[in-house]
This record gives C-alpha cells, sequence and structure tokens, in this order.
C-alpha cells in the first residue's frame, strides 16, 4: 500500500517522464531514470508544486537528492 502523497507523486513523474510504467520509491535519484536532467528536473518541480498547490524555494529544489526528499518536502507544505 503505498501512502497518499507517493502515489500522487508516481502519477506526476509517470507524466512528466511520459512512461506509465515508472515506479518510484523513497530512494529513487536523477541516476535511476535516464531523462531525468536539470530541464526535466525543474519541469518535475514545477508539476509537483502545481499537484500538491505548494511552493518550494530554490535552495530547497538544490538540496533534494532522492524521491524521500522530496516527499518530506512536500509533506512540510501540507496543511496539517
Amino acid at each position: 500500500m503505498m501512502s497518499p502523497t507517493i502515489d500522487r507523486l508516481t502519477r506526476v513523474f509517470r507524466t512528466v517522464f511520459d512512461d506509465p510504467q515508472l515506479v518510484i520509491c523513497r530512494d529513487t535519484t536523477a541516476a535511476d531514470i535516464s531523462d531525468w536532467d536539470s530541464l526535466m528536473h525543474v519541469t518535475l518541480i514545477v508539476n509537483v508544486e502545481q499537484e500538491f498547490q505548494v511552493r518550494f524555494s530554490s535552495s530547497e529544489v538544490a538540496q533534494l537528492q532522492s524521491v524521500g526528499d522530496l516527499i518530506d518536502l512536500v509533506a512540510q507544505r501540507q496543511p496539517a
């Protein structure tokens, strides 16, 4: 059973990377997805911000190392 956050993130990743079979987990990094370059990273972040109705600072985005970091950042922005 996936968490609602990772389920929603999976949909965003599948859309951004145009891969309906893409599976992500907390340990997934850019090195794990062949098309994940700096331009796709920006596209991904914009889409995540839209999906979750949040905004990230450039310094927060620069510190992201994995999908787990992104999940944690989204969780920090979500209303309690």
